[in-house]
This record gives C-alpha cells, structure tokens and sequence, in this order.
C-alpha cells in the first residue's frame, strides 16, 4: 500500500525576504532556502468581515533551480512552488529538541516581471488586492442534508 502515498504541494504566494543560497561544501550541491507567504481567508465570528490569514511557508530549491532563485528572485517577488512536504527533526544549541515541515520545491516558477518585484504580469498584483471568496476555513458553510439536491439517475443528460 506504500506506493498509494502522495506527497505533492502547489502554493503561490511571495517572497518574504531575500533568497538565501549556499554551496555545499561537501557535494557541491547549490541549494537556495526561501519563506512564502500566502494568505487565506476566514470570516471573523464576531465581525462577519472576511480578514486575511497570512500563512508562512520554507521552501528548499536544490542545483540550478537553486541557482536561479538566487539570482532571479527578491523580497516580495511572487512565486508558485510544486513541490513536496518534508518532516525533519533536530536539537537545538540549548538542548531542546525541534521539528519542522518545510516544502521541497521539484519546480518553481517565477511569477510578475523581473524589474517590479512582482507586478509585471498582472498576475501578483491582482493575487495581492483581490479578495479571494475561497476559506480556509469550512465551517463557514452550512452542510446540507445527505440525499438533498440530488439527483435521479433519469435527471443524468448522457
């Protein structure tokens, strides 16, 4: 049953610092570490109003992929990642012991233009202003009863 597993992220979201990169000494491996961020939504009980959920994400970007994020990619740039989760688990200078889930990116792509950080494409931009309808947060809906609006098998057009 193990080969049933999937382990697959998609993201969009931007850049919350500078890429950081480093060349592994012992490989030569280039790897480039990255933080997303990416907003959801949740209505606010008391409120009603729908109120951004900032999310934060490390990502790790191996060989030329790595590379180029180095080179192409600032503060504040957007991005969609493809990748895979990742649990790790070490101790700390203190002692304490520490755990993580970051996302191994297999492919990123770079999203706006090179020049705005961003904003070039339409795409960023819109994705920063627009207020998504999709929650994150399924709470918020009223569940229906089982069998209601369904429909007969005769109802089916083909």
């Amino acid at each position: 049953m193990a080969g049933s597993n999937i382990n697959r992220v998609i993201i969009t979201g931007n850049l919350t610092r500078d890429p950081e990169h480093r060349t592994l000494s012992s490989s030569g491996n280039s790897v480039c570490s990255l933080r997303i961020a990416c907003n959801g939504r949740r209505k606010n009980s008391e409120t009603g109003q729908w109120e951004d959920q900032p999310n934060y994400f490390d990502v790790t970007v191996w060989g030329a992929q790595a590379d180029n994020c180095a080179r192409f990619l600032r503060k504040g740039r957007g991005v969609a990642i493809d990748g895979r989760l990742q649990w790790r688990e070490w101790t700390d200078q203190q002692g304490n012991k520490r755990q993580s889930v970051d996302i191994i990116a297999e492919n990123v792509q770079f999203l706006g233009g090179r020049e705005d950080g961003g904003n070039g494409n339409g795409y960023a931009s819109s994705a920063r202003t627009a207020e998504s309808d999709v929650p994150i947060d399924t709470a918020d809906f009223e569940r229906n009863p089982v069998g209601a609006g369904a429909a007969a098998d005769d109802d089916i057009p083909f």
